[in-house]
């Protein structure tokens, strides 16, 4: 997948994590290929089920631990050096039963980890935007980006208007009618496994599928395809502070 991907002229992969053992999963795959980087993140969907078996990070769970041991998990990390974001996290309640009080709690935990590390935030928002606003105001010096949107243009319109937050734009919107975010707020994504984008549905999204993304916005804002991909890599290298110094 890392070589179609550079076939098709994608320069960086960021690999994300969704709970402590994922995101060192995807610290190790970082460490182990050029140009490829990784988030340490815990999903919200965390809070109501134990975390999967295998390798954990060196000292206490991190359940039971809390923020302190979230983040000796982070500074204990490989790969330091290719750490590019905190994510994906944030709230989520599409379905009933979620303990939204445990994923706010965690939520606020993973925003003051990003502060303390000066990191920008892969967000995860489902049916909570307005605890989502709520959170975020509560921490002025949080950039990001509101991955995988799929809310409603009034939504849409907040983000825009009252934050400085960034709009992932991924296979989804190749097949659906969610609005479309300004050029100089989007950040294409794939969100693989899922969300492939057409003409590829119904087979595993990869990340070299972005370059199908960026050819559908091309054609959504009648734009050339070489603005569409200037503008965003522009736009991923201000939020993730890459730059020809820590490309190894």
């Amino acid at each position: 997948m890392v070589k179609r991907a550079n076939e098709k002229g994608i320069k960086r992969i960021i690999c994300i994590g969704t709970d402590p053992e994922d995101s060192l999963a995807a610290a190790n795959f970082a460490k182990k290929h050029e140009n490829v980087y990784w988030t340490y993140g815990i999903h919200p969907e965390e809070t109501t089920k134990e975390f999967r078996s295998g390798p954990r990070p060196a000292g206490p769970s991190p359940r039971a631990a809390g923020a302190k041991s979230r983040a000796a998990a982070l500074r204990n990390a490989p790969s330091q050096n290719s750490l590019v974001a905190i994510g994906e996290v944030g709230l989520d309640y599409h379905s009933d039963g979620y303990d939204r009080e445990a994923q706010i709690k965690l939520f606020e935990e993973m925003l003051q980890l990003a502060v303390d590390n000066d990191l920008p935030v892969s967000f995860h928002v489902r049916n909570a935007f307005p605890d989502f606003f709520a959170v975020t105001s509560n921490f002025p010096k949080v950039r990001g980006v509101v991955h995988s949107f799929t809310d409603s243009k009034k939504t849409l319109k907040k983000i825009l208007e009252t934050t400085d937050f960034y709009v992932g734009v991924n296979g989804l919107a190749t097949y659906s009618t969610l609005p479309t975010p300004p050029l100089d707020r989007i950040l294409l994504e794939t969100d693989a496994p899922f969300l492939t984008p057409t003409p590829f549905r119904g087979i595993i999204n990869e990340p070299g599928y972005v370059y199908e993304i960026a050819q559908w916005l091309s054609a959504k804002l009648d734009l050339d395809f070489a603005t569409i991909e200037k503008e965003t890599t522009k736009n991923a290298e201000r939020l993730f502070n890459f730059s020809d110094t820590i490309l190894r």
